[in-house]
């Protein structure tokens, strides 16, 4: 039976199916405040896995973390990502892995999230424009001078995963993935022959009419939703993926949560893995 946990860089022990805050409103109003209320009952559920990024909100979703959840409860792993950079007058983000700007993403993180160092730090992307061995040798000095405690990388290829590697330990890759999107197959297999932790970003996505009703037609069997089956998919189809489904209601979270324990039979997980075959 394939296990419900799955230890981070060998010692950091989450829950596999996680929450993604990224859809989490952040402006003062109603909507901030069912924010609030859907990262706290989220951890209720007994999530142990938060991911979020400098990007959403260029820091506000990092804040609105905290406000919810600090001083937060043992065993919570709260994942952030840097890389990305706001420029021009109109915020246009770019990719920006230099160094001092790394550095800079960091510091500003730790303080925002309130904690002295961040367990799981993500590389957003790769930055073409520097150097990999230096955007990566900077987050092994971080890590080393004691505000980072794993490296992960973001949207990644089996060559560029394989090139990190040499530079510093890599404990996580999130890439997108889903029952219906597998063009990161190969990815999944380099991360699961290296126990390293896949957070498929976009979990949930649809295809054409027939895949949604294949998918859909599996989901009545089973007495579940589409999306519940999806994420079922996921967890039973390999033991270092890690869902982050993000959600702003109540409702959908905890529809989500319960696909944990959603058992799919071999028969229906082999119709599932036919309707888009790895590329």
């Amino acid at each position: 039976m394939t296990s419900s946990v799955f230890r981070i860089g060998g010692e950091l022990e989450v829950r596999r199916l996680g929450f993604g805050g990224m859809h989490l409103p952040t402006e003062p109003g109603p909507a901030r405040e069912t924010s609030l209320t859907v990262a706290r009952r989220a951890v209720e559920l007994g999530v142990t896995l938060i991911d979020t990024a400098y990007l959403y909100g260029w820091g506000a979703n990092e804040e609105l973390l905290a406000e919810a959840l600090h001083p937060y409860p043992d065993g919570l792993l709260l994942t952030t990502k840097v890389g990305i950079a706001r420029s021009g007058p109109a915020d246009e983000w770019k990719l920006d892995g230099r160094p001092a700007v790394l550095r800079e993403q960091v510091d500003q993180a730790l303080r925002r999230l309130r904690v002295e160092r961040i367990e799981l730090l993500q590389l957003h992307r790769i930055d073409p424009q520097t150097p990999l061995a230096d955007q990566l040798g900077t987050l092994r000095d971080l890590r080393t001078e004691g505000k980072i405690g794993h490296v992960g990388l973001s949207e990644v290829t089996v060559e560029e995963l394989a090139e990190a590697r040499e530079v510093v330990d890599i404990a996580s890759v999130q890439n997108r993935y889903n029952l219906l999107d597998r063009e990161h197959e190969p990815v999944l297999m380099a991360c699961e022959a290296a126990g390293i932790a896949f957070l498929p970003w976009r979990p949930v996505a649809w295809g054409d009419s027939g895949e949604r009703a294949e998918v859909a037609a599996v989901a009545v069997e089973v007495d579940a939703t589409p999306t519940q089956v999806a994420l079922a998919w996921l967890l039973g189809h390999s033991p270092v993926i890690l869902p982050i489904p993000g959600t702003a209601r109540i409702d959908h979270l905890e529809e989500n949560f319960a696909a944990e324990h959603l058992h799919l039979t071999p028969a229906h997980r082999d119709r599932l893995n036919r309707l888009t075959q790895p590329t």
